[in-house]
């Protein structure tokens, strides 16, 4: 056994990855249409993609003014070079087939009817409003490349609102689909050192919802409501019986077609932390000695969505980013 010092109540959920077909155009959606800011970009020229980073940054933001590597839920946008000029390019959105696996991601708004009635004005498309359907307080919008992006209602809202605060927006949640539940929550407790936050059952649906993230300080039960002020969580979506398939298997967004790229933690200590994966005998995608970049592994999860571990640069100072 390896000699190692980390600490997962340090990691964070940093940061979700989704390939788009023009970053400008993107980058424009997410800022202008729920005040998002973009807070890094790397460009890779030899390699011809870069990477925007944005996420929520007001003051009243949970993490405003960190490095990007010390918040959680920053949104990387992957754009490779060319494809805006292709009009045949698309992306998977996770939620038809082939190509189902990533589900969506999730931000919260201080006042749902308000903030979805601005964004009916600004013209953007949805895949849900909340007035269709029996779930009428979740909306579902689409963003450029056809991603969905649900809206859920912060506690506190006043029907009698007339104006959305920005600056209050939260990033929820990445949701995905997975096909054994206790394999993945033994990986994501056990492995990657989250708590189970809060459990939603809903066996008419034949579906259950598990909410995980990394507890905040003391942080103990999680309440309905807290849980919607958080950021950082991922939502594993579990329908019932796939587990018993031999056959069954999500689409993990890597491999044609493409969409979804991975969810990435950020750790106190990079190097101790891939010391105590390889203990734990994870599946790699891609070890810190492997390849050019000696700054990021890759592990696996048990359905095989891609985990980027990076050193969080507020901790110790690593990649230089």
């Amino acid at each position: 056994m390896s000699s190692y010092t980390t600490n997962t109540s340090a990691y964070k959920l940093n940061h979700t990855m989704l390939r788009v077909a023009d970053p400008m155009r993107s980058v424009k959606f997410y800022e202008g249409n729920f005040g998002m800011k973009l807070i890094n970009r790397l460009d890779f020229e030899e390699a011809k993609f870069s990477l925007y980073f944005l996420a929520f940054d007001s003051p009243k933001s949970e993490s405003a003014g960190k490095h990007w590597t010390d918040r959680e839920s920053v949104l990387e946008l992957t754009h490779n070079y060319g494809t805006e000029h292709d009009p045949s390019f698309k992306v998977a959105n996770g939620n038809s087939v082939p190509g189902r696996g990533f589900g969506h991601i999730a931000f919260s708004v201080d006042k749902i009817e308000v903030a979805c009635a601005r964004l009916e004005a600004n013209s953007v498309k949805f895949q849900k409003k909340l007035t269709d359907g029996t779930m009428k307080h979740i909306a579902f919008a689409l963003d450029p490349d056809g991603y969905w992006v649900e809206i859920i209602g912060q506690p506190g809202t006043s029907s009698e609102a007339i104006t959305t605060d920005l600056g209050t927006y939260r990033f929820n949640h990445t949701m995905i689909r997975v096909k054994d539940i206790e394999k993945s929550l033994d990986f994501y407790r056990s492995v990657l050192g989250m708590s189970l936050l809060r459990t939603l059952e809903n066996p008419e649906g034949k579906f259950n919802l598990y909410f995980l993230g990394y507890r905040h300080g003391s942080e103990g039960d999680v309440t309905q409501e807290q849980l919607v002020g958080r950021e950082g969580l991922v939502e594993l979506t579990w329908n019932y019986g796939t587990e018993t398939d031999p056959d069954f298997a999500y689409h993990n967004g890597n491999t044609d077609p493409q969409g979804f790229g991975h969810l990435c933690i950020s750790v106190d200590r990079l190097q101790d932390a891939c010391a105590r994966f390889e203990d734990l005998n994870v599946d790699w995608k891609k070890r810190l000695t492997d390849g050019r970049m000696k700054t990021v592994a890759f592990i696996k999860d048990p359905d095989k969505y891609w985990i980027e571990i990076i050193q969080n640069e507020s901790l110790k100072k690593s990649a230089g980013w």
